[in-house]
């Protein structure tokens, strides 16, 4: 199974009272059961993740543009990127309602790795959901050429 395709992908969590969520610019399925994300350093998301911790994963479809430029731009801390965007909690994991694929998954290693000290963080996954019906989002529908 591939989870990912070069498009808008979601990493969204619920941790001491705040919501986490960003667009990753590198997501990879490593085998059916893990799958990775490269978090940049300066994200709040990213550095707030620890070992352990349960996500969501989402890969946004066609038409979902709106919500991969909202949860793309600023930070968590800043503002509440989850206003106006329909979501699916489970636990701690926030799931974008309507994305092609939706995970979650738990953190099972955190690797500061590049400079300046992204996050490259490697997770297993617990449950998955595919809807057949839709397409993933392609990049090039976000960021023209």
């Amino acid at each position: 199974m591939h989870y990912f395709r070069q498009g808008c992908n979601v990493i969204a969590y619920k941790k001491n009272n705040n919501n986490y969520g960003m667009v990753c610019a590198w997501s990879v399925t490593i085998d059916h059961e893990h799958v990775a994300m490269l978090l940049g350093g300066q994200s709040v998301t990213g550095n707030n993740l620890k070992v352990g911790d349960v996500v969501g994963i989402s890969a946004l479809a066609k038409g979902q543009e709106d919500e991969c430029l909202k949860l793309g731009q600023n930070h968590s801390d800043e503002v509440d990127k989850f206003y106006g965007i329909e979501t699916i909690e489970k636990d701690s994991a926030i799931l974008i309602k309507g994305a092609k694929i939706q995970l979650v998954a738990k953190v099972i290693k955190v690797e500061k790795i590049t400079d300046p000290d992204d996050n490259f963080v490697i997770m297993e996954v617990l449950e998955s959901h595919l809807d057949k019906s839709k397409e993933f989002l392609p990049l090039e529908d976000i960021i023209p050429e």
